[in-house]
């Protein structure tokens, strides 16, 4: 960003409500990279957000800061940039030290580049990540492989979920949002898991793997951008790994997600390499690295 000048650095701004289409129009371009920033920007005239932009030389928008629901989302050059280039100049928002002490953060979300800059915003002000974790983001825009799901146990049914469902789905959904979700310094509540669940299952596409006619896993969507959706909430009962059940519904799901979108995003931890295998197993690929910041 050779247009910056340390004598008179851009400044971001609010971006109002009659420009929001400028917003949407950067977004669109970077779809695939910020599904969970373009579905929080949907949702602002519903929740309580803020979307503000870094204008570039010619007036366009060069760079994005929304806020929504307590997470921050930061969206900030070029994403097919590659991480070993020199990190592109972010000048600091100066609003954000009156808005960090009005409104309480509990994450940064984003590519990884653009989460490392904005944390780096945030300690600036006094505030320090107490938990950062990578992922790998990726993207399937093709139909799922064949051979995905093949190894499947028999008589494993895929289904739509029933309201009698609802007590083994909240035991799956516990134990993913313990495993996989809650950052390591949180309590796990189960009110607020339940409820959770239940808009889960009011607004978003669930899949339910059943085996001996029991609830043994689930998938769903968990965000959707402008063309695309995001799956997440992926999780097989530890007794039942290992059989091909993940694979089979990461499959059956994302073939029918496919019929509905131009493509499909999801993020894993790097750690996780079995669910990382079952992904690639079904098509996936690596698009960037991916980081939630917890404060």
């Amino acid at each position: 960003m050779s247009w910056l000048s340390k004598n008179n650095p851009p400044r971001w701004r609010k971006i109002p409500k009659s420009e929001y289409h400028r917003a949407e129009a950067f977004l669109r371009e970077r779809e695939k990279f910020c599904v969970s920033a373009s579905a929080r920007f949907l949702l602002l005239g519903e929740i309580k957000g803020h979307v503000w932009q870094l204008p570039g030389p010619g007036g366009e928008i060069s760079a994005l800061l929304l806020h929504g629901r307590r997470t921050l989302f930061p969206v900030f050059g070029n994403p097919r940039a590659e991480e070993t280039e020199p990190r592109q100049q972010i000048p600091g928002p100066r609003f954000l030290s009156r808005f960090l002490g009005k409104v309480r953060i509990h994450s940064v979300q984003g590519l990884r580049q653009d989460a490392e800059l904005l944390e780096d915003l945030i300690q600036e002000q006094g505030f320090i990540a107490t938990q950062r974790i990578d992922y790998d983001l990726m993207s399937l825009d093709n139909a799922p492989r064949p051979e995905a799901g093949k190894e499947s146990p028999a008589g494993l049914i895929l289904r739509p979920p029933l309201p009698e469902d609802e007590e083994s789905l909240f035991a799956l959904q516990a134990a993913y949002e313990q495993e996989e979700v809650l950052p390591s310094n949180s309590v796990f509540n189960p009110a607020a898991c339940r409820l959770n669940l239940q808009k889960l299952l009011s607004r978003e596409q669930v899949l339910v793997a059943e085996l001996d006619g029991q609830v043994v896993g689930k998938i769903n969507t968990s965000a959707r951008s402008f063309s695309r959706y995001q799956i997440g909430g992926v999780y097989v009962r530890p007794d039942c790994r290992g059989l091909g059940i993940g694979a089979k519904m990461t499959s059956v799901f994302a073939r029918d997600i496919l019929d509905k979108s131009s493509g499909i995003t999801l993020f894993v931890k790097k750690r996780n390499t079995a669910a990382c295998k079952v992904y690639r197993k079904a098509g996936f690929s690596t698009l960037a690295n991916y980081r939630i910041s917890y404060y």
